[in-house]
């Protein structure tokens, strides 16, 4: 089964996280100093939050798989629609450990695609953010200056066969 994953930035952690508990009338089932995530069943979504300076609003949306083989016919989905993806392997983001793709929508929405593999007690992994992009683990765009944050690189291809 998949999850949608939804991620926005806000401005005042403590606040956002009351206004999403009493929405979803739920509590977070992880929260940190700078970060909240509620891992809901109805609706059937991985929702989070973060304050870390990103501009706020839509961080990114993606899709959480529960294997490895979910994972790969994902990428099949995506390489499909676009050739070659960013590929990220065991990486550390948003206190967890996964192996995800990147893609961009048509409107240059950032789409992720990631099995969390374990949880880890820190947001990213020290000094694998570029400079000035601490605010999210998203790969910044290489063709896009105007863009801060929260856009994948441009795609590399990629030379796996799937599906």
């Amino acid at each position: 089964m998949k999850r949608l994953h939804v991620h926005v930035s806000v401005d005042n952690l403590a606040d956002s996280i009351k206004f999403y508990s009493g929405m979803f009338a739920s509590e977070p089932t992880v929260v940190k100093a700078d970060y909240a995530k509620w891992m809901l069943d109805d609706p059937h979504v991985n929702f989070a939050i973060s304050a870390r300076g990103a501009q706020t609003g839509l961080n990114h949306l993606g899709i959480q798989v529960e294997s490895a083989n979910e994972l790969s016919e994902m990428q099949c989905r995506l390489n499909a629609l676009q050739p070659g993806v960013e590929k990220e392997e065991g990486v550390a983001c948003c206190y967890a450990k996964s192996d995800k793709y990147w893609i961009n929508d048509p409107s240059g929405i950032a789409w992720e695609t990631y099995h969390t593999l374990d949880t880890i007690p820190v947001f990213g992994a020290p000094g694998k953010t570029p400079a000035g992009s601490e605010a999210c683990c998203i790969p910044l765009a290489t063709t896009n200056a105007e863009s801060p944050c929260c856009v994948p690189k441009t795609q590399k291809a990629n030379s796996g066969a799937c599906c």
